[in-house]
């Protein structure tokens, strides 16, 4: 699905409460790290210039606009077209969900990171939902990220979850299945999965938080062979 995006959507955060399926953003001062090297756990609400490839490697560019709404944030781009998205902070990882307008019902993300013993360690959040929930994928069979997973997970209300997940490989990602009837795809990158949730329309994007508060991402929509590049600059 070639999505000629340029930015990743507009979700209007403000509504529903719990979600009942998988996928939080605290503030924190900044480190003294170099600007190349990410951080963690930033407020990452505001303005950019973003600057990116498509899926086919033709480059574009635009605005984007972050607002922070609880534990999940809403994402605004132009470029032509408008995308809506939602997105979850889980440590120097920002993990996004868009599609195109301003509706993204049913669509959802998943951040995991990859623990030493292969337990996936996730955070999620869905489109007009502005709190988080929380999950771990406990590997049982397979090789590498893919294969099956037992689950454990709480709901933004606190009620917790179990069930089964199944890991894929598909095309240039990952195809996600839970036990509970969700669909996913994403991709992995260093130590940590992105997974867009809610079928081919709802796309993804996995930014690394840089300690200059520049935004480093790679998207696809479900099922790319390829993917495309973002970077946002934060305006003064």
């Amino acid at each position: 699905m070639l999505i000629a995006i340029v930015f990743l959507l507009v979700c209007v955060l403000g509504c529903g409460k719990s979600a009942q399926t998988p996928t939080g953003a605290s503030t924190a001062p900044a480190n003294t790290a170099t600007p190349n090297q990410p951080v963690a756990n930033t407020d990452v609400a505001g303005h950019y210039d973003v600057t990116g490839t498509n899926e086919d490697g033709s480059p574009y560019k635009g605005a984007l606009e972050i607002i922070k709404h609880g534990d999940a944030y809403q994402f605004r781009w132009n470029a032509g077209k408008e995308y809506d998205g939602v997105g979850v902070e889980n440590g120097s990882v920002l993990a996004v969900t868009f599609t195109e307008g301003t509706d993204g019902k049913g669509c959802g993300v998943v951040t995991y990171k990859v623990l030493g013993d292969g337990t996936l360690d996730g955070k999620w959040g869905f489109w007009g939902v502005n709190e988080a929930g929380a999950e771990k994928a406990k590997h049982t069979k397979g090789i590498g990220l893919t294969g099956d997973y037992a689950i454990s997970g709480a709901n933004p209300d606190g009620k917790a979850y179990g069930g089964t997940l199944a890991v894929t490989a598909s095309g240039g990602g990952y195809k996600f299945i839970w036990s509970n009837g969700s669909e996913g795809y994403g991709i992995s990158r260093g130590e940590t999965v992105t997974v867009g949730v809610g079928g081919s329309r709802c796309a993804f994007v996995a930014y690394e938080i840089k300690a200059n508060g520049m935004l480093d991402g790679v998207w696809g929509g479900y099922g790319s062979e390829k993917t495309g590049t973002e970077k946002a600059t934060k305006k003064n």
